[in-house]
């Protein structure tokens, strides 16, 4: 069982008013928690064991965005007395000390367990060495590479009347020297960057040593070759200790759109100043001396709540390099998406597009026919307008390549540049003048609003007049995080939709206040009340005894609206599944109140990541795909959009490779309980397990084996040659 509350809201009665706050779990707790379930995955010995590690960076990586963003937003509402947005009546200073405690668990945790995995990496040849521990001929090697390497790019900065306390960036890991003047006795500290650019592990040279038929690896980490050689920045000096220290600030940009000329400009100059923010977060060695502390968090301006102690390694999310090493064995084998049923290596997308609608599945499937015909459309002399939206697009874009090669052609392009994508403002600022100067139209959507749907449209001329080609989907233009993602693109000539995504980008680039779409819902205009309307629809059934259920699968679910209303459509006797990757606010299993919820959560090699929203049983059944969570920010602050699968064939699809690995696996899957707690499913039998990915891959492959075999594309008796299951 994982637990990442301290606390336990108590156990409301049968008959709560759905407006008790007690029935909507911290926010900040449930990220904390499936941060927990990340850790986990680090535990399990069934992944290979540099894979394992792999879960522990993205763990520290995990936590340290939540401290930039979420933990400095906190700091915010405390400083202005306002409320948390989650709705649940917890006093903001109660939910920080809560917050605190739970960090402080699965920080120890996580060094306890890296501690456990280096006798593993040991076994297998990756030795993590102290430069103490070396013997005479390396500990050479590593003192000649320190002043010839290392020496020259160190800059000891010392804190006195004469020298400021310096500015220590974001992330960075430093360390605090504490030294003492061999004649006056005084004692200093100054403080040491480990140059980021040195990079955080140093390879030994090779002694031609083997652990049994693998290479032996030896790794020293540069903050210890630094701490081993401080008497070099300070010489004459008595070093009496040194303790590495790491600083989180907030890294929220604030963009107030009303009073910005040029927004592009103005979020260029905060990107800049953004390093500058506040100090949220100390961590530090937890050996260092009580005045090397309060001497930090004076300096920082931080509180003794905002210092972490660890007795392990800091900045663990460094551990992707020691993930990356070349031990073939200890990785998951090599994963190669597979080209879609019909495709034909995008000879002819136009064609296989007006054939009939059709699905990729992200990663099983290859993000390349979306590739294919962005530059399809660049290329053809037919093609007249090619309009996108762009949200995270990647520092190397391949399809914002395509578009530039399309308006130097002399297209009509139109691309909507969402620059205050969180991490990613930089490359999309330079995307957008890349843009500009090709010539297209580059607009940043509309004021207030971040624009998270993911469109595509081109419209080409035809016999038969102009056709519009779509490309909706649940995640980015980003063929890189294609391959990690677990998400849907959905291509289709349906004129209602397209006419619907037309209206969408006049809205954006344009000026609208009413836009009536068909088939579409579009935030924050009319996805939420869509999704309202289909919940109330299942409980109008149930209420009167028709079949009603409710599935979603989506990354987060908070918004105390929507929880409400599932709520009160399982107190109706709709059956209702939740497979949400990350936060639930949600507390399933009440009773009186939500018996009738279950909520999941999964984990696997790839990054669950598409929202699939079913209402509805059999003929009754309705299935959307979406970009949107069901979160305040995405339902009424950003743009977004919800989109109807109609097709019978694709339906099936969606049933076979996303909810039927849900209800079969006993290996990734968690459950959780009414108070916020997730137990893990395991293996009735441990000799046989049933991974979901795994088996959504193998659905995927078998449907292309049978079009294949058919030769032809992918249409409803293919699909259904491969199977279908139902979760009714």
């Amino acid at each position: 069982m994982l637990d990442a509350h301290t606390r336990h809201p108590s156990e409301p009665p049968a008959a709560a008013s759905l407006d008790d706050p007690s029935l909507v779990l911290s926010r900040e707790l449930c990220w904390l928690a499936f941060n927990a379930r990340v850790l986990d995955q680090a535990r399990d010995p069934r992944w290979p064991l540099l894979e394992r590690v792999k879960f522990l960076a993205i763990f520290a990586a995990n936590l340290d965005e939540f401290f930039m963003i979420r933990i400095a937003g906190l700091h915010d509402l405390r400083e202005a007395e306002r409320a948390n947005e989650s709705g649940t009546g917890c006093a903001v200073a109660d939910e920080l000390i809560g917050i605190r405690n739970v960090v402080c668990e699965l920080c120890n945790d996580a060094t306890a367990l890296l501690s456990s995995l280096f006798p593993e990496l040991e076994a297998h040849g990756i030795h993590v060495r102290t430069c103490r521990s070396l013997e005479q001929r390396p500990r050479a090697w590593v003192r000649e590479h320190f002043r010839k390497q290392v020496f020259p790019v160190l800059t000891p900065l010392a804190v006195d009347p004469q020298h400021p306390f310096p500015f220590v960036s974001n992330l960075s890991l430093s360390l605090a020297v504490e030294a003492e003047d061999p004649v006056s006795k005084e004692r200093r500290i100054a403080r040491v960057k480990v140059p980021e650019s040195l990079g955080r592990l140093l390879h030994l040279p090779s002694d031609g040593k083997t652990e049994g038929e693998t290479a032996r690896v030896e790794l020293v980490l540069l903050e210890d070759l630094i701490a081993e050689n401080l008497a070099d920045l300070f010489p004459g000096m008595t070093v009496l200790g040194c303790w590495p220290f790491r600083v989180t600030r907030d890294m929220d940009l604030e963009i107030l759109e009303d009073e910005a000329a040029d927004l592009l400009a103005v979020v260029d100059r905060e990107v800049r100043r953004r390093r500058f923010g506040a100090a949220v977060r100390l961590e530090l060695a937890a050996d260092a001396p009580a005045e090397v502390r309060a001497f930090l968090l004076e300096k920082l301006e931080l509180e003794p709540g905002d210092c972490y102690e660890t007795r392990g390694l800091l900045g663990l999310a460094s551990l992707f390099a020691l993930a990356k090493l070349p031990f073939s064995h200890l990785h998951d084998p090599p994963f190669h998406p597979q080209e879609p049923p019909g495709w034909d290596g995008g000879r002819d997308p136009f064609g296989r597009i007006a054939a009939g609608d059709f699905l990729l599945h992200h990663p099983y499937e290859s993000f390349a026919p979306v590739l294919d015909l962005l530059r399809a459309a660049a290329d053809d002399p037919d093609v007249l307008a090619v309009k996108m939206t762009l949200y995270r697009a990647g520092a190397d874009a391949e399809a914002v390549k395509a578009l530039v090669r399309a308006a130097e052609k002399g297209k009509q392009v139109a691309v909507s540049v969402e620059l205050k994508a969180r991490f990613d403002e930089e490359n999309n600022i330079g995307w957008a003048r890349a843009l500009e100067r090709a010539g297209a139209h580059v607009f940043y959507g509309a004021s207030g609003l971040k624009t998270h749907a993911k469109a595509l449209l081109v419209v080409r001329r035809e016999a038969a007049g102009l056709r519009r080609y779509v490309h909706l989907a649940t995640g980015n233009y980003n063929a890189s995080t294609a391959r990690l993602y677990t998400d849907f693109g959905f291509f289709t000539t349906d004129d209602v939709i397209g006419e619907d995504v037309t209206e969408l980008f006049n809205a954006l680039s344009g000026f609208s206040r009413d836009v009536a779409y068909r088939k579409l819902a579009v935030a924050p205009h009319t996805l939420r009340p869509t999704l309202l309307a289909k919940i109330r629809q299942q409980a109008e059934r149930a209420r009167a005894s028709e079949p009603a259920l409710i599935f979603a699968k989506l990354n987060a679910l908070v918004d105390a609206e929507v929880i409400r209303e599932l709520y009160e459509a399982s107190r109706a006797g709709v059956r209702i599944r939740l497979l949400v990757r990350g936060i639930c606010c949600l507390r399933p299993g009440l009773p009186g109140i939500s018996e009738n919820i279950r909520v999941f959560s999964l984990l696997g090699r790839f990054l669950e990541h598409e929202r699939v929203y079913l209402f509805g049983s059999g003929d009754q059944e309705e299935l959307f795909l979406s970009s949107a969570d069901w979160m305040p920010r995405n339902l009424d602050r950003r743009v977004e959009i919800l989109f109807p699968i109609s097709d019978a064939a694709l339906k099936d699809r969606i049933h076979r490779e996303v909810l039927a690995p849900l209800e079969n696996d006993d290996f990734r899957v968690y459950e959780m309980d009414h108070l916020g707690r997730y137990h893990r499913r395991e293996p009735l039998d441990p000799a046989r397990r049933s991974d979901a990915q795994l088996y959504a891959q193998e659905q995927v492959a078998l449907l292309k084996a049978k079009a294949d075999e058919l030769r032809g594309p992918l249409s409803r008796p293919i699909a259904e040659a491969a199977g279908a299951t139902d979760v009714n």
